[in-house]
């Protein structure tokens, strides 16, 4: 299966996840220990399931036990930040922002190897280009930067560095024997500050938050295979994912710009061009 149809897999569980996560965050507002917590269990109960059908290897070396322990401190931070950053602004900013990875992510690739193709950068500049209009012009006065401006800082360098990790880790152990020992951690860490109550006062929110991570975790199994191909393309997904919640929301028939519509359009040009620029 080529790239671009792991990348639409992915698009579709995020998505579904990603709108699930908004509702927790800004309605439900669970704590931030209190919702990694629930994530990464549930997740880790998802991805335990799918052990029988995965390739396991796992080396005992210090690369591999570097390798969990960093996947573990990147998800952390996405977990928690998110919490925070979601409060302030949506789901499809969010991803929006994910935007400045799509640079440092192809070049990573270039520096691993990859032959370096002008037109690439050309089609990364059409897809950040149309994810400043989107945030520029979707109300982004109403949002304070001031209070989310580390938390957004620290989420998108956890978004960036899990892919690197899974990418530069994987000739020590299969992605899922970093993904699954990471997500234990988090929960883990997590634990001690958790209050259990909030869950049973919060049943839908909490059902809401475990159910998501059905198709998060099927986006994540996803998402390790597109990493082994590019980190560019795993880059690129966030705006995949943008580009549908904007089209949701149009069907929604909520307020939009010419600059969203543009900005829109300038991504989806980005992405697919990159594709075709293989």
């Amino acid at each position: 299966m080529n790239a671009f149809a792991l990348m639409l897999g992915v698009t579709a569980c995020y998505t579904i996840s990603s709108l699930s996560d908004k509702y927790a965050a800004a309605k439900a507002k669970f704590a931030p220990d209190g919702f990694t917590f629930l994530m990464c269990a549930s997740m880790s109960v998802f991805l335990a399931l799918t052990l029988p059908f995965q390739t396991i290897a796992f080396t005992l070396s210090w690369q591999a036990f570097a390798g969990v322990g960093l996947v573990a401190l990147c998800k952390l931070l996405e977990f928690r930040m998110s919490v925070q950053v979601l409060r302030e602004m949506s789901a499809f900013e969010l991803k929006a922002w994910l935007g400045v990875t799509l640079f440092v992510s192809y070049l990573a690739d270039v520096f691993m190897g990859e032959e370096l193709k002008a037109l690439r950068l050309v089609f990364i500049c059409f897809a950040a280009l149309g994810l400043l209009l989107i945030v520029r012009s979707d109300k982004a006065e109403k949002i304070h930067y001031k209070t989310i401006a580390l938390p957004l800082f620290l989420y998108l360098g956890a978004k960036f560095g899990y892919g690197l990790t899974i990418r530069g880790f994987s000739g020590y152990t299969s992605s899922i024997m970093l993904l699954l020992p990471g997500l234990v951690i988090v929960a883990l860490i997590s634990l001690p500050r958790v209050h259990f109550k909030a869950y049973s006062e919060k049943p839908k929110g909490t059902l809401n938050v475990v159910l998501a991570r059905i198709p998060n975790t099927a986006g994540m199994l996803i998402e390790n295979a597109v990493i082994a191909i590019s980190l560019a393309n795993y880059s690129l997904i966030q705006p995949m994912i943008l580009v549908t919640l904007f089209i949701i929301s149009l069907i929604r028939r909520e307020a939009y710009s010419k600059a969203n519509i543009l900005g829109g359009a300038l991504a989806i040009a980005g992405v697919i061009g990159f594709q075709l620029c293989s």
